[in-house]
C-alpha cells in the first residue's frame, strides 16, 4: 500500500507554490478544492480575547469571502461538512470541503491579494489549524 505524507497548511509555505500561483495557469476555469481543518478554539494574531471555536471563526470569514469571490467573478460551488471516510486511510481527518470556482488562477490571486479579503483573512486565519487547497480544471462529460 502506498503512503502519502500530507501536511496541512494556513499559508502557503513552499516557494514553488507561491511562484506558481502567479503563473497565468489551465485556460478557463479553476475550481479549487479545499479540505478545511479548525482549531477547537479560535486563536486571533491579535491576540484578542474570543469564545468562538474555530469553526465559528471561519465562519464569519466564509461569510465575507464568498461575495467577495463573486465580484471576483467566481462563485461558491459546493461546502459541506466530513462526516465518513469510506475509503483510504489518514490519521486526522478533515472537517469541512468548499469547492469555489474562479474564471481563472488570475482572478483566484486578485481576489486573495485584495485589500477587503485582507480584513476577513483574520477570522480565516484564526480558525483554521490548516487545510489542503488543491486546484481543479473541469472535463467534459458525455451525456
Amino acid at each position: 500500500m502506498h503512503q502519502m505524507h500530507i501536511t496541512n497548511e494556513v499559508s502557503p509555505s513552499d516557494p514553488d507554490q507561491l511562484a506558481q500561483l502567479g503563473e497565468p495557469g489551465p485556460d478557463g476555469s479553476i475550481y479549487m478544492v479545499n479540505l478545511l481543518k479548525f482549531k477547537e478554539r479560535a486563536e486571533y494574531e491579535d491576540g484578542r480575547e474570543t469564545d468562538l471555536t474555530g469553526a465559528e471563526a471561519y465562519g464569519l470569514y466564509g461569510s465575507g469571502v464568498v461575495p467577495l469571490v463573486a465580484e471576483h467573478g467566481g462563485r461558491l460551488v459546493f461546502s459541506g461538512a466530513v462526516s465518513w471516510l469510506m475509503l483510504g486511510q489518514a490519521d486526522d481527518m478533515w472537517d469541512q470541503v468548499a469547492v469555489v470556482e474562479y474564471p481563472n488562477r488570475g482572478a483566484l490571486l486578485a481576489m486573495a491579494t485584495s485589500p477587503a479579503y485582507a480584513e476577513i483573512a483574520v477570522h480565516r486565519n484564526a480558525g483554521l489549524a490548516g487545510q489542503l487547497n488543491i486546484e481543479t480544471t473541469g472535463l467534459s462529460v458525455p451525456n
